[in-house]
């Protein structure tokens, strides 16, 4: 892309985001947040069990005009990706995808985002750990006789 084609999707997604707004059955809901300018996004996240993917997801935030664009930029793209493959994410693809050149300044504003949607996943796991224990657990009980 070239240098006005950069500066129209950081405006559009900036000035009309996509997939801006609070998922009421979200699976995951993950606060951000960059304490050095103030930016700050919160991550909807609802997943696929079956398939361990996104099933929709979603932001809201207040901040920058880079912070808002990324994210916008990045729920756009992850809908419907499995979610290994946003554990696997870095930072390089929605800098390239917003301009090296525009955000070489602000790069913590273009991957907030990022960051918020992968402790998102994380969390999931983390709940899926504790969900797959606790009935693990309820089972081992059953089994001894000591759970009903």
């Amino acid at each position: 892309m070239n240098r006005a084609e950069i500066i129209d999707l950081l405006i559009e997604h900036a000035g009309s985001p996509i997939h801006r707004g609070r998922l009421d059955d979200a699976d995951v809901v993950m606060p951000g947040g960059n304490p050095d300018c103030g930016d700050v996004v919160t991550v909807f996240l609802s997943i696929d069990r079956e398939n361990d993917r996104v099933a929709e997801a979603s932001f809201v935030g207040e901040g920058c005009t880079i912070s808002q664009a990324a994210a916008s930029v990045l729920m756009e793209r992850i809908q419907t990706l499995p979610l290994n493959e946003i554990e696997v994410m870095d930072g390089s693809s929605i800098v390239d995808a917003l301009g090296r050149d525009f955000v070489r300044m602000r790069p913590r504003c273009a991957t907030l985002a990022l960051s918020t949607l992968k402790a998102a996943v994380k969390e999931y796991r983390r709940e899926q750990e504790r969900d797959g224990a606790s009935s693990t657990s309820d089972e081992d009980d059953r089994r001894d006789g000591l759970g009903g």
